[in-house]
């Protein structure tokens, strides 16, 4: 079937992925195929391929298509790779992980995010998504250890339940900060050791449960 957005999507990834630095073909591969524009609310399809976030509502956002990208490709998947993602919002980023990934659990606290979620993996075609609804500080232990952990609301700290959860050389990438700012954080697990490194700044809607920011 034709799609009128192949073009924009195509332009997104090269001016304002590629051309940025982001040079994981893979990820690249996924942004053009994942149809971003069946990931944000009715009636704003014609700005889903412009260089921000979007609201999806419930107070939550689809991501900046940089900042999905760049998230991705920290975690340096593998096409063997389960991944846990905490924080499902629109879908969107576990459609491009699940493109790259074995496996993808997904863990939305809002369970009417989690179900337009659903009907846009549905309208999407995308499959092999399993959303999970509870606090995603807690992670999912049944089906841990994971080699990728992608958390996609600010963090004041990474929760110590993901960290328990990666597998040894595995990667988690979190938004780590206070409400006003944060930096993108990757921790990589080496045995008992966690190596942490930081990258750019960041702003995301904050973490909400039992080891993020309380609820209000």
């Amino acid at each position: 079937m034709n799609d009128p957005f192949e073009t924009r999507r195509k332009a997104m990834v090269n001016d304002q992925i590629r051309r940025r630095g982001v040079s994981d073909e893979r990820v690249l591969k996924a942004m053009e195929e994942v149809a971003r524009h069946l990931f944000v609310p009715q009636g704003m399809e014609e700005e889903a391929y412009q260089d921000r976030p979007l609201p999806i509502g419930s107070g939550q956002t689809i991501s900046q298509p940089y900042i999905v990208a760049v998230m991705t490709a920290l975690l340096r998947l593998t096409p063997s790779d389960a991944v846990l993602e905490i924080g499902c919002g629109s879908g969107y980023q576990a459609a491009i992980l699940s493109r790259i990934a074995a496996s993808v659990i997904s863990v939305e606290r809002i369970e009417d995010v989690a179900e337009h979620a659903k009907e846009n993996f549905r309208r999407a075609g995308v499959t092999g998504i399993r959303i999970i609804i509870g606090d995603g500080t807690e992670g999912c232990p049944e089906g841990a250890p994971y080699d990728a952990i992608l958390v996609t609301a600010a963090a004041p700290f990474v929760p110590q339940p993901l960290l328990d959860q990666l597998a040894d050389g595995g990667r988690l990438v979190a938004p780590v900060g206070d409400t006003d700012i944060q930096h993108l954080t990757r921790v990589t697990r080496r045995g008992s050791e966690y190596i942490r490194e930081s990258f750019e700044p960041v702003r995301f809607v904050p973490l909400l449960g039992r080891y993020g920011w309380p609820e209000r």
